[in-house]
């Protein structure tokens, strides 16, 4: 059996996805850009480009496959910004159905995070897929994992996000169009899925290229090669 297979376009996300068809085979996981990371955009043009760049992943999904969206919700002079709201609109416009809404806790349940929400959503949509109601996983996950960066995806929702591609639909590639530091792509590859990621930043898409997953846990590419290294002199 062939190694799954990592490739990584140093390339902004909205172009890239602008520039290709439905991707057969494959499934979706990402967690999209802040209102804090846009300083030229008010409040409400973000919103719409939030929901409009949601929109735009949703449509590049196949039918027999998923779309997970891994988004914490901020606050903005005093009021929340529901980030769920956001993707639900954009899959009402591309006909996708909601197929569950998990909590990732973020913070001890109970405990006040003063301005920062103490949990993330994780949404899955898709326009084919129907999960039995027996293969039903937990609502709330009590811990979002190691993080390579504070906006980073835990590494406890990716591999929930990644399981469910792999045991719930036919598709064998996991694609992150926000992938960061590839939090999201190094798991698919331990899970053995393929995995495509874009990202607009050449330092991270450096990362992105070299993270690795081994054993749940995150480690470096170094560490990896080392530890590869001591493995195959161990069988000799």
């Amino acid at each position: 059996m062939s190694s799954p297979q990592r490739t990584i376009h140093h390339a902004d996300a909205i172009e890239w996805l602008k520039a290709q068809p439905v991707l057969e085979g494959a499934s979706f996981v990402t967690s999209m850009p802040d209102f804090s990371e846009f300083n030229k955009l008010t409040l409400d043009e973000w919103k719409a480009w939030f929901t409009d760049t949601a929109a735009l992943v949703l449509s590049r999904c196949p039918d027999d496959g998923v779309v997970i969206f891994y988004q914490r919700d901020g606050k903005r002079n005093g009021t929340w910004i529901d980030k769920g709201y956001l993707v639900q609109k954009a899959s009402e416009r591309t006909g996708h159905a909601q197929l569950w809404h998990k909590i990732v806790c973020r913070a001890r349940a109970g405990s006040s995070t003063f301005g920062q929400p103490g949990f993330s959503h994780l949404l899955c949509f898709s326009k084919g897929v129907r999960p039995e109601i027996a293969t039903s996983t937990p609502d709330v996950l009590p811990l979002a994992g190691e993080q390579t960066w504070t906006r980073g995806m835990g590494l406890l929702a990716c591999e929930a996000a990644c399981r469910f591609i792999l045991e719930q639909t036919t598709t064998r590639t996991v694609v992150d169009p926000f992938c960061g530091h590839g939090t999201v792509l190094a798991v698919a590859n331990e899970l053995g899925l393929d995995a495509i990621g874009v990202e607009k930043g050449r330092k991270r898409a450096e990362k992105a290229q070299a993270l690795q997953v081994k054993n749940g846990v995150i480690v470096s590419a170094a560490a990896h090669e080392a530890d590869s290294r001591e493995f195959a002199e161990g069988k000799q």
